[in-house]
């Protein structure tokens, strides 16, 4: 039995703070847009839908209390179709789309959604622990000098890989320059669900675009933005730091919202639904939480292992940009081609609503792989907490 992609939308990126093209918008309403605009395309009847699992990291305020149902009720699914809100931290989504597709394997669901929503503009990062510590005293005990925020991990594999900045903001440069020519072509268009705003003077404006792309960004200007997690107590702790992570070279704070329509083989050609790829396999993984960002690679490692696929087979390789050293510490420990790593741009440049990225990213990579006649993409997305999930499909 396999599983099948049959379609997959994303919203375009807003920026997450206020004043952003989506922060007029309860996160919940946004992803129920999402959804319904789903099914619509697909024009699949709503009752013959399983389950709805969404990814979200932020779920405090207005995503609290299980998003995903609420999006579900939200878009007039009947109250019969059910709803589950996962945290898997940035790769809560892609999780989703994991246990989604493991469900229809399993024939426990003929037909399911995978999906994810996060509005950092509305529920900032930060939110969710109320200022108290989540990892309790055992937590202490095992790491007594403590862990550290996901920026001073990637100073740490910076420092560690040595990826000098002029490195880091090449590769941040290229992020836009690939995100721009994608879009300028229509590449995006038909993977973006256009989403209606109305403004604060009560005027509704149509957003259809990425909003985090910068076209004009090159190395040359982001060489000159500061270091955002220079902090002297931790130069001392680790003082083969020297502070290269920017704004630049970090993926903005977005809103978005993403879902992936998934279903057996069986059910497809019964509603007479052609699907575009199938989940060829899956690997999850925890790795060192100081780190916390390296776990791409033994994800990976393990996915290769299991599918009998290797990297020069993989025709697109989308690693997340949560900060540019992860991809570039990809792409060296697999010696693989750059022209096929995030060939139409990355979280630095599209965005990175946490609880909607993974299946952001599988949006993305779907489309990237029916455009150009490609087989296989592999997607991989670094965890806080230390962890990764990857994910290979395959193109039908």
């Amino acid at each position: 039995m396999d599983a099948f992609i049959v379609d997959a939308i994303r919203t375009p990126s807003g920026k997450g703070k206020p004043g952003g093209q989506l922060s007029g918008i309860h996160p919940a309403e946004l992803l129920t847009r999402t959804l319904r605009g789903l099914v619509e395309r697909t024009g699949i009847d709503p009752g013959e839908i399983d389950d709805v699992i969404g990814g979200c990291v932020g779920q405090a305020g207005e995503q609290a209390l299980n998003i995903t149902r609420n999006a579900v009720l939200g878009a007039g699914f009947p109250e019969s179709v059910p709803a589950t809100t996962i945290d898997r931290q940035c790769g809560s989504s892609q999780q989703a789309a994991h246990f989604a597709a493991q469900g229809v394997l399993s024939g426990t669901y003929d037909v399911v959604i995978a999906c994810g929503v996060e509005s950092m503009s509305r529920v900032p990062m930060g939110t969710t622990p109320m200022g108290t510590n989540p990892g309790g005293p055992s937590v202490a005990a095992r790491y007594p000098e403590g862990l550290v925020n996901q920026g001073v991990s990637a100073e740490l594999i910076a420092a560690r890989w040595k990826f000098g900045r002029d490195e880091l903001d090449e590769f941040s440069a290229r992020s836009h320059a690939r995100a721009a020519l994608a879009a300028s072509g229509g590449a995006f268009d038909d993977e973006i669900l256009p989403i209606t705003v109305t403004g604060e003077d009560g005027a509704e404006r149509s957003a259809g675009a990425d909003e985090t792309v910068r076209v004009s960004t090159t190395a040359e200007g982001l060489a000159g933005l500061k270091p955002s997690f220079a902090n002297d107590a931790l130069s001392q702790r680790f003082p083969e730091i020297d502070w290269r992570i920017t704004p630049g070279n970090s993926s903005p704070l977005t809103d978005g919202a993403s879902a992936v329509l998934i279903m057996s083989e069986a059910k497809a050609k019964a509603l007479g639904l052609r699907p575009k790829a199938r989940f060829h396999s899956f690997a999850v993984t925890g790795s060192d939480p100081l780190l916390m960002l390296t776990g791409v690679v033994p994800a990976t490692r393990k996915l290769i292992e299991r599918s009998g696929v290797s990297i020069d087979d993989i025709d697109a390789y989308e690693v997340n940009e949560a900060f540019a050293p992860v991809p570039l510490l990809w792409q060296r420990e697999f010696d693989a081609d750059p022209a096929r790593l995030n060939p139409r741009g990355g979280a630095i440049a599209l965005g990175h609503p946490l609880g909607a990225s993974g299946t952001r990213i599988l949006t993305t990579l779907v489309n990237h792989l029916q455009a150009t006649g490609g087989r296989y993409g592999l997607q991989t997305m670094c965890e806080g907490g230390g962890m990764a999930n990857a994910t290979l499909i395959e193109r039908l």
